[in-house]
């Protein structure tokens, strides 16, 4: 059965025209149906006074759709982005966060950069640099599986987008623009790349991402630049688009050529380079962010082996953020109880539970320090799941059902899984394939899962609701540790290796 597409809207700057924005949404979906997502890039906040957002962010009035905002581009309005790694700012309108990438369950994947260009370091709240370029295409492009990405979200223009492209109106973009968005396009080859500033509607002539009779046919990219939200000329400032995930689509229908594509602008002579040396190498790769919807079954992720296999010197993987203290989790940490580990993988390992609600209550925890699934990059997700599944599959064998849980709030080591930015939560994953999310707004129990599970209602053990009340002795749980290793071992996908 074919893969229902995702309908999405995106919109130009906003400039604190909430209500007209939002009014507008309301009439397309009264007429055409309801959309999955709102994309915002350019200004989202304005000059204008705060009483129309205020009413939005203390929940007198609420956006009738889930809203993604890209970042700050002037310091007036960084005060609203208080969190770089991005934030609810009100009900249904979320800040993605300085760059980083959206990946959804469905398998939708959008790569998000706020701010403006600037070449110095460091950069203020509302800029990015080289190096922040750098590090999203270094995170996805040195993935040998890596073809490209479904959207690609940025304020700025991409310098030189109107090459052998239709007339982009009144922007000369061989003057305005950005050349390192120009580099990051040319890197991702999104399907879709939407930008703002100009106060301008443009949707370029879709572009080829390879070179005809040298190179494998790829996926086309369509460039939309979009207006101010309400302005005076009516200008296009909403576009809407179904798209399904790269990931879910046939090969040959994925790299059809639409009949009017256009060579890539940003493949000219000369210019290539010339984008290309404005990006150094960073001495280490900063974390981007990853995080997931609920709404479709879950994608599996792309391992990150080198892509260039003609290249000396492959790229080494990005180094996991460093704990700020002891973490019993990471498995290098002294404070790890390793017997306790029963499997481990590339990224991943698998730990009893201290003080389990049973024999074979297990862990799966990311070997490098990681708070959340929102801080994982690809490979490491893509071993979570590996995971997951196989322990389905081995309590399946054995006449048992399995709850996957992760709490993200009180938390400094994952201990899984999946979430939205910027949020605490509490996520349940049931073997019926149903998934239960909570936002956590204020305080919440530590204990929530365990208790829940250990309840009359379920497992019927409210003594061992309690971990510290479950504990035993470091023999009995070496022994355990012993069994459960033994019994998994027909189900280690390690091994294969």
């Amino acid at each position: 059965m074919a893969q229902k597409p995702l309908r999405l809207l995106a919109c130009g700057d906003v400039e604190g025209k909430f209500d007209i924005l939002f009014n507008r949404v309301r009439a397309i979906q009264k007429k055409s149906g309801n959309f999955d997502l709102l994309l915002c890039v350019g200004n989202f906040f304005g000059s204008t006074p705060d009483a129309e957002w205020e009413e939005y962010k203390t929940g007198i009035k609420k956006a009738p759709i889930q809203t993604y905002v890209l970042g700050a581009n002037n310091q007036e309005t960084v005060k609203y982005f208080q969190d770089a790694d991005g934030c609810e700012l009100a009900e249904n309108i979320t800040y993605l966060g300085r760059k980083g990438i959206f990946t959804g369950s469905s398998g939708l994947q959008i790569v998000y950069l706020s701010g403006t260009e600037s070449l110095n370091e460091p950069v203020p709240g509302y800029n990015f640099s080289p190096k922040d370029v750098s590090s999203l295409r270094t995170m996805l492009c040195t993935t040998s599986q890596f073809k490209g990405v479904d959207i690609l979200l940025t304020s700025p223009w991409p310098k030189y987008v109107g090459n052998f492209g239709n007339s982009s109106g009144e922007v000369d973009t061989k003057k305005c623009g950005s050349a390192l968005v120009s580099s990051l396009a040319m890197g991702l080859k999104p399907r879709y790349h939407f930008a703002a500033l100009e106060k301008t509607y443009y949707e370029r002539l879709p572009y080829r991402n390879h070179v005809v009779l040298q190179e494998n046919a790829q996926h086309a990219t369509r460039f939309i630049a979009l207006a101010n939200v309400g302005n005076p000329e009516k200008k296009k400032y909403l576009y809407a688009f179904s798209i399904v995930p790269m990931k879910l689509m046939d090969a040959a229908e994925l790299v059809k050529q639409p009949p009017d594509v256009t060579e890539n602008p940003y493949r000219k002579s000369g210019q290539e380079a010339s984008i290309g040396k404005q990006i150094p190498a960073p001495a280490e790769e900063s974390a981007c962010q990853f995080f997931f919807d609920l709404n479709e079954k879950q994608g599996r992720k792309r391992s990150s082996t080198g892509r260039d296999s003609k290249s000396p010197h492959p790229k080494q993987p990005r180094k996991p953020p460093q704990p700020p203290g002891p973490c019993w989790f990471c498995l290098a940490s002294p404070e790890v109880e390793k017997h306790l580990v029963v499997n481990i993988g590339t990224h991943c390992y698998l730990a009893l539970a201290k003080g389990g609600l049973s024999d074979d209550h297990v862990l799966i925890l990311p070997i490098g320090h990681y708070q959340s699934v929102v801080e994982l990059s690809a490979e490491v997700v893509e071993e979570v799941e590996k995971y997951k599944a196989t322990l389905r599959r081995f309590f399946k064998s054995r006449g048992k059902r399995c709850v996957v849980f992760e709490r993200n709030y009180k938390s400094h080591h994952l201990q899984l899984q999946i979430a939205q930015p910027g949020a605490a939560y509490f996520y349940v994953e049931l073997d019926t394939g149903e998934k239960l999310f909570h936002r956590i707004k204020k305080n919440f129990p530590l204990q929530f899962g365990r208790e829940v599970l250990a309840s009359e209602a379920i497992l019927n053990i409210p003594g061992k609701s309690d971990w510290r009340q479950c504990q035993i002795s470091k023999e009995d749980e070496e022994t355990l540790a012993r069994r459960f290793r033994k019994d998994f071992e027909p189900y280690d996908f390690t091994l294969d290796d």
